[in-house]
């Protein structure tokens, strides 16, 4: 057998493996035995409100799993809507990432005249793939464009999975005829599935908000599993709202918006090359625009978004990969609200502290290394630490009422919350993280075998 025929025959087998192990899970599924799930996994996907104006489709292209699966979805905005979005600032970032960019802040601007749309695919991050990544990019939206008939300006990508392997574009383009046929109101929650990786679970949220008479729906989709750290932190989400707001004041409130959600996350610390926010607005509502902040309905818009937003973000970290803790650290006492962050993520980040979750230990000593490690301010006469309501440590000593066993009966809870002043200033942030379990490694060591 030569090198040629070799590395055939290696891709057959690798193919046969992705085939058969699709095929398990599914058995599985169909005994009722859905594997690997989330202990944070809800009973059902969320009943998601129809957002005016918005469609979607997903089918299976078999871009990486052939067993049937949803691995592809569409989503069609009508023709008035606006976009925004954030992304990973990974050095290595993905080619999807860059065609988005240039379609929110750099040069290309979308024709808010004709529809936009979205294509997501999963199984392949289409990252580190030379030139032969944007390749398939423009391939695909050129394609998307002529089959929805609007401008390819309009078209956003984003992809997902494995790095380094070429995107079989092709794939996808034979499927696009069949999604513009399908497209429905009500097919988020398969457009949820289709995105999905590692996840466990299809991730979703939405709200209502009612803006001087007028009702207003804001749902989004989201996944991630592995690969989470800050930085926009592989990580996928979708939000749509019939809301009408002027472009660039969506866009400033994305980018606010992401420090207070998904850029306070973190999983493995491990930041993708392909991290996208798009929020999309059709403008549906039956409301006049909001142009400015000083709009009185835009609080309350803020916030709505903003719930969703979070709560994604929070189900992104509860499937974390082999996750079995939830962990929202909240630090005071910080210089700025910055430094509070960086200290929250240095506590998140710490293999140490995250195994001592793991293991319902009660080590606040690590927790102490972990503010010392974080380069900023912090008094440590005046450090104190909570789990709980319970005071663990306070004026840089061990509290005089703290018992371990009561530390240690607090760790068995599922959802920790654990407090740290650090004694310097008015800052404050709150970080969610989880644990790190062995079932993040066995993911992780086979994820591509």
């Amino acid at each position: 057998m030569n090198e040629d025929e070799l590395r055939a025959e290696i891709a057959r087998k690798k193919a046969l493996i992705d085939e058969l192990s699709g095929e398990i899970d599914e058995h599985r599924r169909t005994l009722g035995e859905t594997p690997g799930v989330s202990p944070f996994a809800p009973e059902a996907f969320p009943s998601l409100p129809v957002v005016a104006g918005v469609r979607f489709a997903a089918v299976n292209a078999g871009v990486r799993y052939t067993t049937g699966r949803l691995d592809v979805m569409l989503a069609v905005l009508e023709p008035g809507s606006v976009m925004a979005g954030t992304f990973t600032r990974s050095k290595t970032r993905a080619a999807p990432v860059l065609w988005c960019e240039d379609r929110i802040s750099g040069p290309v601007e979308p024709d808010l005249d004709q529809p936009m749309a979205i294509v997501v695919n999963a199984g392949n991050a289409n990252a580190f793939t030379g030139s032969n990544g944007m390749q398939a990019v423009e391939t695909v939206m050129h394609s998307t464009a002529s089959a929805l008939g609007t401008s390819v300006s309009n078209v956003f990508m984003a992809s997902t999975g494995v790095i380094g392997e070429p995107l079989p574009s092709e794939r996808i383009e034979t499927k696009l005829l069949e999604l513009r046929e399908t497209l429905s109101l009500d097919r988020i929650d398969d457009a949820a599935k289709a995105i999905m990786t590692t996840d466990t679970y299809p991730k979703g949220a939405s709200t209502t908000v009612e803006l001087d008479g007028a009702l207003v729906t804001v749902s989004g989709i989201a996944k991630g599993s592995g690969m989470i750290a800050p930085d926009m932190a592989t990580m996928l989400v979708f939000v749509f709202t019939d809301a009408a707001i002027d472009r660039d004041l969506l866009q400033q409130t994305v980018s606010e918006l992401t420090d207070q959600s998904f850029n306070a996350i973190t999983v493995d610390s491990d930041t993708s090359t392909s991290d996208t926010l798009l929020v999309g607005a059709t403008g549906k509502a039956d409301m006049t625009s909001i142009d400015s902040s000083d709009d009185l309905r835009y609080p309350a818009f803020r916030d709505a978004l903003l719930d969703v937003m979070r709560e994604l973000a929070i189900q992104v970290v509860k499937d974390g990969e082999g996750a079995s803790k939830f962990a929202a650290i909240t630090v005071t006492g910080a210089t700025d609200d910055g430094a509070a962050r960086r200290i929250g993520l240095a506590i998140a980040n710490s293999p140490l502290v995250k195994t001592a979750l793991a293991g319902e230990d009660p080590n606040w000593g690590r927790i102490v290394m972990a503010v010392g490690k974080s380069g900023e301010a912090a008094d440590r006469d005046k450090l104190s630490i909570t789990f709980g309501d319970i005071t663990v440590a306070e004026g840089g000593w061990v509290s005089p009422n703290y018992t371990e066993d009561a530390g240690a009966a607090y760790m068995k809870n599922a959802e920790l919350e654990i407090g740290v002043d650090v004694g310097v200033g008015s800052g404050s942030a709150t970080v969610w993280t989880c644990d790190l379990t062995h079932g993040y490694i066995t993911i992780n060591a086979d994820y591509r075998s």
